[in-house]
């Protein structure tokens, strides 16, 4: 049996009810087989986090996606379902891409939280000629030396992240200590943040590269104790991040070293409370940034009404990937995966705060991020942050900030 979801505009798709046996009995109930892909629903993927430290995640991109779907409504005519498949780690999600594509004919996917992920899963996306927007993933090679014609990626890569977060690192002193994540992102966080810091005359204090699902940071914490930096350098994910903040509120390190990082999720701080949440961060948007247009904030208060709590940077991330899945089809005029790729590579979305497309020769969504503190006193259990500013404010710096060709490295095949 085959979990598909046909999903219209009503009732409203609510995800924090999957895994409810009720639901996944409707949901196991539509044959793929029912429709040919012409004349029935339009079958798109998504590969989302439904378990492990990045769980809470997946579930705020997907909730942002399938609030897409709804406000979205029918494409070229016909309705939209949905397939949602997990990304526990980056073979699963690169095989349940595959399986998008083999099994349920899907028209392009939606996914990927993690750098891993998302580039084991763009060679399935080159390979079947399949459109993907990665939603999540950092790591500059998405769009960089790995990037593709049927590859799109939301997130701002790290060098444009760390570009935007190192100078106010620096104004803090020129001595850092990085703690990373064992695998792409972290590494990334980890080379570019290094060079950043060397050229400006700073120095590394230490470094520590974490594995995924680190329960005890507390060697880490005190190694980090030892070196005394002016600053730490974070690089760590979901419920790493949470695990780390909280230990180090325990050991009695919040407020001695400032904390920083890039592509933070809410998710994370509402995790760890607003006891131990402390730091600066980038993040690509933030609900209640004063500067969100009326488009974002009417997103902000249907997301709310639905699911009775403000939406995460990450529901942001799926919702406006999503939509520009959706209207390039529209576009298109067709399901065709190359009429979808030349629609995307069109796309362009006006109604946010900064107008946000992709560049064509990488497939780099272009906007600038936003630049946040934890606030010194919480007294809202979802607003965590005071807006310090954005990584840029006019398109031309957004587009220096995201470098040249020869800068990116990447090289698009054709279609």
């Amino acid at each position: 049996m085959k979990s598909t979801t046909t999903h219209k505009k009503h009732p409203p798709f609510r995800m924090a009810a999957y895994g409810s046996s009720l639901l996944m009995a409707m949901l196991l109930g539509a044959s793929a087989g029912a429709y040919a892909q012409d004349t029935g629903p339009i079958k798109i993927g998504m590969v989302f986090p439904k378990q492990g430290p990045s769980a809470s995640i997946g579930e705020y991109l997907s909730r942002g996606a399938m609030l897409a779907v709804e406000q979205h409504g029918k494409v070229l005519d016909r309705d939209v379902e949905i397939i949602f498949l997990d990304e526990s780690n980056a073979q699963a999600a690169q095989q349940n891409f595959q399986k998008l594509v083999d099994e349920h004919q899907v028209v392009g996917v939606v996914g990927a939280n993690s750098s891993a992920s998302a580039l084991a899963m763009a060679g399935v996306a080159e390979r079947t000629k399949t459109p993907l927007i990665a939603a999540g993933a950092a790591a500059r090679e998405v769009t960089g030396s790995n990037c593709n014609r049927y590859t799109f990626r939301f997130q701002a890569t790290v060098p444009v992240q760390m570009a935007g977060l190192m100078p106010t690192v620096e104004k803090q002193g020129k001595n850092a200590y990085f703690i990373t994540a064992a695998y792409a992102f972290g590494q990334d966080i980890l080379r570019t943040g290094q060079t950043i810091l060397e050229k400006s005359g700073g120095t590394v204090a230490g470094i520590d590269e974490v594995p995924l699902n680190t329960a005890d940071y507390s060697s880490y914490v005190l190694k980090i104790r030892s070196a005394k930096p002016d600053a730490v350098v974070g690089g760590l994910v979901g419920q790493d991040l949470s695990s780390f903040l909280k230990q180090w509120n325990a050991m009695n390190m919040k407020g001695k070293i400032p904390f920083y990082e890039i592509a933070v999720s809410d998710t994370d701080f509402w995790d760890v409370g607003p006891e131990a949440s402390t730091g600066t961060y980038v993040k690509p948007w933030y609900y209640n940034d004063p500067a969100n247009s009326a488009a974002e904030k009417a997103f902000t208060k249907a997301f709310t009404d639905q699911f009775g709590k403000p939406p995460s940077d990450k529901a942001y991330s799926g919702w406006l990937s999503m939509r520009s899945l959706l209207d390039s089809i529209d576009a298109a005029k067709s399901t065709d995966s190359k009429a979808v790729v030349q629609a995307l590579e069109q796309w362009k979305d006006t109604k946010g705060a900064f107008p946000a497309y992709y560049r064509t020769w990488d497939h780099q969504l272009i906007r600038p991020s936003v630049i946040v503190t934890i606030k010194d006193n919480i007294t809202d259990k979802w607003d965590f942050f005071d807006v310090d500013s954005h990584t840029s404010k006019t398109e031309e710096d957004t587009l220096k900030d995201f470098g040249t060709k020869e800068e990116v490295g990447c090289n698009m095949p054709s279609l």
